[in-house]
């Protein structure tokens, strides 16, 4: 017993004296750093070392002081050196207090002393480094690895695969990528069928494919992801899944969303570890507003929302944009209110989104008091805010207000910018101003705007027009800074020396769109490009799970499983400012912008050539541009070679727009066929399509000119109850089919149309005694 009290009392007596001495060296340190410390008294020692160095108390500053005082420190002079350990402890210090100015001179230090940490701390730098945004630095990192021999461990990988993509160099982060899933295949053993240590590891993955999708790169993307599905020891995660739904989604790859959405969910159901989730759902419905399917994302919302899952504002954000986009304004006003009650508070994006709409859907009446809401909810309106009220007073036929809170804002110095004073430049112009949009674009000049080539086209438009042969070189002459109009010019003489050559087709005859029949085939054309869409009709629910929360979507991705699910035949079309691309170059653009003018003038000739000329180089057409020429070919009655623009058009695989189908029926009604057009009509609203304001107008010319007037009057009533409110064309069109029919002329039909902006003193007739006119508010 007394010699293990001895013994007792001999160690106590050191380890007290250890806790003394640190105690001391920590206090003088904070007080008066290492100036009070004598090197001489101080018994120095790595164990004492790491318990000052782990004190909480001590700022990290101090830390760093005794790091290098105990290194430099004359009498101990070469004797001593710090231990690995210690390094890692003050990188783990300088990490965790954000002091990471201080890591490159700790590592040259390391490196003088001839000692190397272990590849853990390295990924602990790394990580805290990416983390601050210093991503130069995190690399800086990975070079002295390479340079002092340590081998990088499997989850550093990420951290290094993270910094490059953070950093911008996705082509050097997606080689890195594919070497190492590469050469995980040879160095990693698998035991069970189980693959062991899998590199890289998630969270790079799903770093590298979330940006290769915000940076638009799809075939890199595509690329990855067949790759990553060759693996059969690689699983996305919930994360990886959303980020590829909603990529393939985006760029009109319904199918393979819907296919993953089921795999998704097939996983979740075996290992119950994860499934989709809010976010699933949002790019989900996302992708289905995008894709035009705007009634399958308002019943995936209501689906959704019984499955458990709360929407958030994202959700309401992206369906009232899909309403509103596809002029179903009454659920896009629904989901607002919802959206309302539901505590959320809608953001000047929403408001701009209903305002469109509503606009666009000739509601001018329920815009402006969206508008006054939206000012009494405090919500700050934005430049794209007033140039949506603009531009819907102009198509409402509201110039005056148009233009007087265009000239207000000008006044307030706010909310006015390039795309407002276009808005106003191209409304001039359709009026023949052209000498007062002449003066307008100067002054946009003058204030700093940019002028883009949406503006200039307009310009060009109505220099033809009006005769002003000049107008390009004036216009030259007053933008001052900027190469838009020079590369304009010089790409206009480039195009006219071309087109001076013969066409190359007239070699052999062969004309520029073969002909291939007519557009009374029109459907046949829709039916081939649905492959069997007709089986949707026959999907058998019994294969489903009847316990399913999302038995819609399981409908839906069980259809693109099958092949049943056709091809995307109709778009929500994106607007973008387009801006000059090159000087030497054939862009689509400034194709479409020439294009514009010589079918403006009636020179179908000239656009023909110049089409011809542009698909010879290898540029390749937008929907824009074959709508312009199918939309003048039918104007003209050429109708044999507007379909054969529509059958280039799908051999190209360009989604048709609510100008294609406008070009079509307005074909049709020419040819008398007014039983195809309201067929096409019915095909379109069947799966997922919309009509707007001129969209309705060409049916109701279209069937009241074959006589068909009830199935004329049945489709006003159709657009009103859809939301969009008839404009002068309807009623003018509706007076002269009525008119054919011989209806009698009665006064009392004026006072029916009050509030319309038509001019129906000329056409003033009877149509009080039919229901459709009696229902009329």
């Amino acid at each position: 017993m007394s010699v293990n009290a001895n013994i007792l009392r001999k160690h106590g007596t050191t380890q007290l004296a250890e806790i003394l001495l640190e105690a001391s060296v920590t206090k003088s340190l904070a007080v008066s750093g290492t100036g009070d410390l004598d090197p001489h008294s101080v018994p120095l020692s790595e164990s004492l070392l790491h318990r000052v160095l782990r004190s909480p108390s001590l700022h990290p500053s101090k830390k760093l002081e005794l790091f290098a005082w105990a290194r430099s420190v004359p009498s101990l002079g070469h004797f001593y050196k710090h231990s690995a350990g210690t390094y890692s402890l003050m990188f783990y210090t300088l990490c965790r207090s954000d002091h990471l100015e201080e890591v490159p001179p700790l590592i040259n230090l390391m490196k003088e002393d001839g000692v190397v940490v272990d590849s853990w701390t390295f990924k602990l730098v790394l990580d805290s480094l990416i983390r601050a945004g210093k991503f130069d630095a995190a690399l800086d990192i990975l070079g002295h690895m390479e340079e002092l021999g340590v081998k990088p461990n499997s989850r550093m990988y990420d951290s290094v695969l993270v910094a490059f993509v953070r950093k911008g160099k996705l082509g050097l982060a997606l080689s890195m990528f594919c070497k190492l899933l590469d050469a995980s295949d040879f160095n990693s053993s698998s035991t069970d069928g189980v693959h062991v240590g899998s590199v890289p590891g998630l969270t790079a993955c799903n770093e590298l494919l979330g940006a290769l999708k915000k940076a638009d790169m799809r075939a890199e993307f595509r690329d990855l992801f067949c790759k990553l599905r060759e693996k059969d020891w690689f699983e996305l995660d919930t994360v990886g899944y959303n980020i590829c739904i909603h990529g393939f989604g985006c760029w009109g790859d319904l199918t393979t969303s819907l296919k993953l959405f089921e795999e998704m969910k097939a996983k979740s159901l075996k290992s119950g570890s994860f499934g989709p989730d809010l976010c699933t759902y949002n790019s989900l419905i996302q992708v289905l507003c995008l894709s035009a399917k705007v009634k399958d994302a308002l019943t995936v919302y209501e689906e959704m929302k019984g499955s458990g899952h709360e929407p958030d504002s994202f959700t309401y954000r992206i369906l009232i944009q899909g309403c509103s986009k596809s002029y179903r304004m009454d659920d896009a006003m629904r989901i607002h209110g919802e959206m309302e009650y539901n505590g959320f508070r809608p953001d000047v994006v929403v408001y701009n989104a209903l305002l469109d709409g509503l606009l666009k859907s000739r509601r001018v009446v329920e815009a402006c008091g969206l508008f006054e809401k939206l000012v009494e909810d405090g919500v700050r309106a934005s430049c794209c805010t007033y140039n949506i009220l603009i531009d819907g007073l102009f198509k409402n036929g509201r110039a005056e207000g148009a233009y007087t809170l265009f000239c207000d804002l000008k006044k307030k110095g706010h909310f006015v910018d390039g795309i407002t004073y276009s808005i106003v430049v191209i409304q001039l112009c359709k009026e023949g101003l052209v000498d007062e949009a002449f003066d307008l674009v100067k002054e946009m000049e003058a204030r700093g705007f940019v002028v883009d080539l949406v503006t200039v086209t307009s310009l060009l438009i109505g220099f033809h027009k009006h005769g002003y042969w000049d107008g390009a070189e004036m216009l030259m002459k007053h933008i001052r800074d900027g190469n838009l109009v020079p590369n304009i010019l010089k790409w206009k003489a480039n195009m006219e020396a071309v087109m001076k050559n013969p066409q190359s087709r007239r070699k052999d005859y062969t004309p520029l769109f073969p002909s291939r029949g007519d557009l009374s085939e029109v459907m046949s054309l829709i039916s081939s490009s649905e492959s069997g869409r007709e089986v949707e009709e026959t999907v058998n629910v019994d294969d489903n799970d009847e316990w399913s929360s999302s038995p819609y979507m399981d409908q839906l991705a069980s259809k693109a499983k099958s092949g049943d699910l056709a091809p995307q035949l109709f778009s929500i079309p994106k607007a973008e400012r387009v801006l000059s691309k090159g000087v030497d170059s054939f862009d689509i653009d400034m194709v479409n912008t020439f294009l514009s003018i010589f079918l403006a003038k009636g020179k179908i000739s000239l656009a023909c050539k110049l089409f011809e000329i542009f698909t010879d180089m290898g540029v390749d057409p937008t929907s824009y541009t074959y709508n312009s020429i199918m939309s003048s070919f039918v104007k003209k009655g050429y109708l044999s070679e507007a379909w054969s623009v529509l059958n280039e058009m799908g051999e190209k695989i360009c989604p048709w727009d609510i100008a294609t189908y406008n070009a079509i029926i307005q074909g049709l009604g020419k040819m008398g066929r007014a039983d195809l057009a309201s067929s096409v009509h019915d095909k379109l609203i069947k799966h997922g399509g919309y009509l707007d304001i001129v969209m309705y107008n060409t049916l109701i010319n279209a069937l009241g000119s074959a006589g068909r007037i009830e199935e004329a009057c049945g489709l006003f009533g159709q657009m009103r109850a859809s939301g969009i409110k008839p404009d002068v064309v309807t009623f003018n069109t509706l007076i002269k089919v009525h008119t054919k029919a011989g209806i009698l002329v009665l006064d009392q039909v004026y006072d029916r149309t009050a509030g319309v902006d038509c001019g129906l003193h000329s056409y003033v007739i009877e149509l009080a005694s039919i229901p459709w006119i009696q229902s009329m508010d």
